[in-house]
C-alpha cells in the first residue's frame, strides 16, 4: 500500500485516523512542524473532524461498464428525453407537475460563487448537479437562476463588471457521482440569471473555470478540462473576445489526455497569465490523474504564445506522476504567486519527490521556491488531492492564503505554516471569493454547501446558508403510514431524515440505502458506503450496527431489502447474499459468492450485489443483481442459484430488480451502461421466474435507468433524464409529471396510499408527484379521498 494510503479516513473515524497518520509521519517533519502538529491535535480534541474517504465512484464506474461515455451522450439523451416530454404533453398523458419536497436547509457541492459588482448582497453559485442559484441577501437565502430543462451540471461562473454572467456546464472535479455528468458548451445571462443563451464549446464536456479580463469585460477566458473518459476532444483554454459570442483555442494541451484547470491574471498588468494543465484521464477500473501534460504555462501578451514553467524556475518537470495543479496570486502583489501541485495519485506529499508539494514565487513566476511539507497542508489533501485543486489569496494580504481541502485551510504565513478549520464548515472545499463592495466579507462553498463570513474568511468565523435545496440524493424512502416521514442518502451529507421538524441528520458518511419499515414505522435502516449499516428503533434518535455478515467486500451502495411479507425478515450483502430473521440483528449467509471476482483495482470493491428482489406470492423467491453485470435467482430460499442468462440481459450493471407483488414468476430488471448509439436494453421483464427475458426498453431515451417501482398495469422507471412511465407493458414510454428538472433520478418509491410517486434526485433534492388521475381513455386511478 502506498504510505500515503494512511489518509483516506473514512467518516466516524476521523480523530483515529487523523491522529495516527500524524503520528507515522516521518521524525524530520514532526522536528520542523511540532506546532502545527500541536495545533491541528488540540483542535481535532475540542471537535471530531470527520475525514471522509475520497470521493465515490460508484455512478461512475456504474455508468461505464458498457464503455466510455462517447461525445455529446448525455446531450442526445436530453434531447430525446425533451422529445418525450412534449409527445407527452400534446397527448395529454405528462400527467400531474412534481412539487419539490425537501430539503432546503442542507445543501450540497458549491463549485463556483460570482459575486455581482453593482447589487448589494447579490451572489451567484454554481451547483456541483443542481444548475445556477442567486441570493439577494448575501447569502443567507438562493432561488432558482438556471432553466429547470437545461442540463444541471456545473462547473464554472464569473460575472463581468458589466453584470453580464458566464456559466460553465459540465463538472471537472474528478471524484464520482456527477462526474458522470458532463455539460454542454458555455451559456451567458444578461438579465442577472433570468434568461440564458448557449454560446458556445459545446464539446468541452467538462469546464473547470472562467475568468473575466480585469480591464476589457468583453475578453472571457475559459478553461476546459474536457472528457473525463475519452482522450481528444475539446480541451484547453480558450478566449473570447467578443463578450462569448465566438471563441477560439489559445493553449493545447501536449497529450490529448490534458486540458486547462485553473487561471490567475495579474489585475495589474493583465497580459500576464497564468494556466495550469492537467493530463488526466479515467477509464472503468483506474484513475490516470496524472501526466506529462501536467504544468504550469505564462503569457505576457493576453494569451497568444505561452511558455511552460519547470524545472529552469524551480518547478517540478513534465514526468507522469505530476496531477492537478492549483494557482493563484495576490491581487495587491501580483508578483506573488502561489502553486500546490497534486501527484497522480492524488497525494500532495511524499514519494514521488518530483510530483508534489507547495510553490511559491516573489517575481511572477520567474523563479520558485519549493517549501517544506507541512503536515496541516498535507493532511488536508488527504490522498485525493485531484477533488480540490484550488488556492485563494487574500486581496489586501498577500501572505494570507487559503487553500481548498476537506477542511478549508489557512496560513498568515505565506504558505510557511498552516492551520485546519475543523469546526465551522463542512468537508471538501471547492470555491472561495471577496466580495469587493463589502470589507471582510467573504464566501466559500463546499459539498455541505454555501458559507459566509463577514471578519475576512479567518477560520471559525463562516455562517451556513439556511436555504440551499440543491442536495444530492442516492436513495429515498418514505413511511407507508406517514408520508411527510421521508429518509434519504445523501452525496457527502449522511443519512436525512424530514422529521422530527425539518430536516436532519441521523447517519454519517455518504449517505446511501435508507429504509423505513413498513408496518413500524420507528424501526429504520440507514447505511453509508461499503456496506456500513446501522439499524434504529426510535425512528433514527439512536442507533447501533448491523450485525456481522458474511461477505469479502460490498458494493458503494450496499442493497438492503424487505420480505414483503414479513419486514422482519431482511437481505443484504456484499459478493454473498445474507438473511436476518430478527431486523438486522442477526445475519446468516444464504449464497455463495455470486460475482465473478473482484476484478482489476485492488482499492475498488468491484463484483458486489446492487440490488435483491423478494418475492411477495411466494418468499423462497428471490433475485440477486450485481455490479458486473450478473443476475441470478433462487427459488428456495437459498438452497440454490441459477444465473440468469439470455439476450436481453446485457452484462451491465444491474441497478434494480423487482418481483411483481401478484405473480412471483414476474420481475423486472433495469440495467445501466451508457453506450449512445447501441440497441443494449435497459428494461427487461421476464414471466417465467427468469428463464427468458424480454427487452422493454421501447422508446426510452439511450440514458441510464436507475430504478423502477409497479403500480397495476402502470411501470414507473427513473433516469438519468427524468421519470417515464408505460401503461402498455413498455411497447411506447412518456415522460412522466411536468416541471421536474433535468437532473438525474437515482431512486423512486411509490406511497400507494396516497399514490404519489418520490423521486431522489441528484442535485435537486427529492420531489414527488401525484400518479392518480381522475379520468382517462386507458385507465383510472381513483384519487385518494
Amino acid at each position: 500500500m502506498h504510505p500515503r494510503r494512511f489518509h483516506t479516513f473514512v467518516l466516524g473515524f476521523g480523530v483515529l485516523a487523523l491522529v495516527t497518520s500524524l503520528a507515522c509521519t516521518d521524525a524530520s517533519r514532526r522536528d520542523n512542524s511540532v506546532r502545527q502538529q500541536q495545533q491541528l491535535d488540540t483542535t481535532v480534541l475540542q471537535r471530531p473532524f470527520e475525514f471522509q474517504a475520497p470521493p465515490d465512484d460508484y455512478m461512475l464506474v456504474q455508468r461505464l461498464t458498457g464503455g466510455p461515455i462517447s461525445l455529446g451522450a448525455l446531450q442526445r439523451a436530453a434531447d430525446q428525453a425533451l422529445a418525450l416530454e412534449n409527445t407527452a404533453t400534446a397527448s395529454s398523458a405528462a400527467g400531474n407537475p412534481w412539487q419539490f419536497v425537501g430539503p432546503t436547509n442542507i445543501g450540497g457541492r458549491v463549485v463556483d460563487i460570482a459575486i455581482d459588482p453593482v447589487l448589494a448582497d447579490t451572489v451567484y453559485i454554481a451547483a456541483a448537479s443542481g444548475g445556477i442559484w442567486k441570493s439577494t441577501n448575501a447569502g443567507d437565502t438562493f432561488s432558482e437562476a438556471w432553466p429547470r430543462d437545461n442540463v444541471q451540471a456545473m462547473g464554472a461562473l464569473a460575472m463581468t463588471s458589466t453584470g453580464v454572467l458566464f456559466a460553465g456546464t459540465g463538472e471537472s472535479n474528478p471524484g464520482g457521482g456527477s462526474l458522470s455528468y458532463g455539460g454542454n458548451g458555455v451559456y451567458r445571462s444578461t438579465d442577472r440569471g433570468l434568461s440564458w443563451q448557449l454560446v458556445g464549446l459545446q464539446n468541452t464536456v467538462r469546464i473547470s473555470e472562467i475568468v473575466i479580463h480585469p480591464t476589457n469585460p468583453n475578453t472571457i477566458f475559459v478553461a476546459a478540462t474536457g472528457q473525463l473518459f475519452s482522450p481528444g476532444g475539446d480541451r484547453g483554454l480558450y478566449r473570447s473576445t467578443d463578450g462569448g459570442n465566438t471563441w477560439s483555442q489559445i493553449l493545447a494541451g501536449d497529450t490529448p489526455t490534458t486540458g486547462a484547470s485553473d487561471i490567475a491574471i495579474n489585475p495589474a498588468n493583465p497580459s500576464r497569465m497564468y494556466v495550469t494543465m492537467w493530463d488526466h484521464l479515467r477509464v472503468p477500473n483506474l484513475r490516470n490523474y496524472g501526466g506529462i501534460g501536467s504544468g504550469v504555462y505564462r503569457s505576457d501578451n493576453g494569451g497568444n504564445t505561452w511558455t511552460r514553467l519547470g524545472v529552469a524556475q524551480g518547478l517540478p518537470a513534465p514526468n507522469a506522476e505530476v496531477g492537478r495543479i492549483g494557482i493563484a496570486l495576490a491581487p495587491s502583489n501580483p508578483s506573488q504567486l502561489y502553486a500546490i501541485y497534486i501527484d497522480a495519485s492524488g497525494d500532495f506529499a511524499g514519494p514521488p519527490a518530483n510530483a508534489g508539494g507547495f510553490f511559491v514565487s516573489a517575481n511572477g513566476g520567474d523563479t520558485w521556491t519549493e517549501l517544506p511539507d507541512d503536515p496541516v497542508l498535507d493532511l488536508s489533501q488527504s490522498s485525493f488531492g485531484w477533488w480540490f485543486g484550488r488556492l485563494w489569496v487574500d486581496p489586501v494580504d498577500p501572505a494570507h492564503v487559503w487553500g481548498a481541502g476537506v477542511p478549508l485551510v489557512e496560513s498568515v504565513t505565506g504558505g510557511t505554516s498552516w492551520a485546519a478549520d475543523l469546526v465551522t464548515v463542512h468537508a471538501d472545499q471547492h470555491a472561495m471569493a471577496w466580495d469587493p463592495k463589502v470589507p471582510g466579507r467573504v464566501y466559500l462553498g463546499n459539498d455541505g454547501g454555501f458559507y459566509r463570513s463577514d471578519t475576512g474568511g479567518a477560520i471559525a468565523t463562516y455562517t451556513k446558508s439556511t436555504f440551499e435545496p440543491y442536495t444530492q440524493f442516492y436513495g429515498v424512502d418514505v413511511s407507508e403510514t406517514d408520508p411527510t416521514r421521508i429518509v434519504g442518502g445523501a452525496q457527502d451529507n449522511g443519512s436525512l431524515r424530514s422529521y422530527p421538524t425539518d430536516w436532519n441528520s441521523h447517519g454519517g458518511g455518504d449517505g446511501e440505502e435508507n429504509l423505513i419499515n413498513p408496518v413500524e414505522q420507528n424501526r429504520i435502516y440507514f447505511c453509508s458506503q461499503y456496506g456500513s449499516c446501522q439499524r434504529s428503533t426510535d425512528g433514527g434518535n439512536t442507533s447501533s450496527a448491523f450485525g456481522s455478515r458474511v461477505s469479502s467486500r460490498s458494493n458503494w451502495f450496499t442493497p438492503i431489502a424487505f420480505d414483503p411479507n414479513n419486514p422482519m425478515i431482511m437481505y443484504t450483502g456484499g459478493n454473498i447474499l445474507n438473511r436476518s430473521t430478527n431486523h438486522a440483528a442477526n445475519w446468516s449467509a444464504i449464497s455463495p459468492d455470486l460475482s465473478g471476482g473482484p476484478c482489476c483495482d485492488p482499492l475498488y470493491p468491484f463484483g458486489t450485489l446492487t440490488t435483491i428482489g423478494v418475492g411477495k406470492t411466494n418468499g423462497n423467491v428471490l433475485f440477486a443483481g450485481l455490479d458486473d453485470g450478473r443476475l441470478w435467482t433462487t427459488k428456495n430460499l437459498g438452497a440454490s442459484w441459477t444465473q440468469l442468462l439470455d439476450d436481453d440481459i446485457p452484462g451491465t450493471w444491474v441497478t434494480r430488480v423487482i418481483v411483481d407483488p401478484t405473480n412471483h414468476d414476474v420481475a423486472y430488471a433495469t440495467f445501466s451502461g451508457f453506450r449512445s448509439g447501441n440497441n443494449t436494453p435497459y428494461v427487461s421483464k421476464t414471466v417465467d421466474g427468469g428463464t427468458t427475458w424480454t427487452n422493454i426498453t421501447g422508446n426510452l431515451p439511450q440514458a441510464p435507468v436507475n430504478g423502477i417501482v409497479l403500480q397495476g398495469s402502470s411501470i414507473y422507471v427513473a433516469t438519468d433524464v427524468g421519470v417515464y412511465v408505460t401503461r402498455n407493458g413498455g411497447t411506447s414510454w412518456s415522460k412522466y409529471g411536468t416541471d421536474l428538472p433535468n437532473v438525474p433520478i437515482t431512486d423512486i418509491r411509490l406511497h400507494a396510499p396516497s399514490q404519489t410517486l418520490f423521486a431522489a434526485t441528484f442535485g435537486r433534492g427529492i420531489w414527488k408527484v401525484s400518479t392518480c388521475r381522475t379520468t382517462s381513455r386507458r385507465q383510472s386511478i381513483p384519487c385518494p379521498s
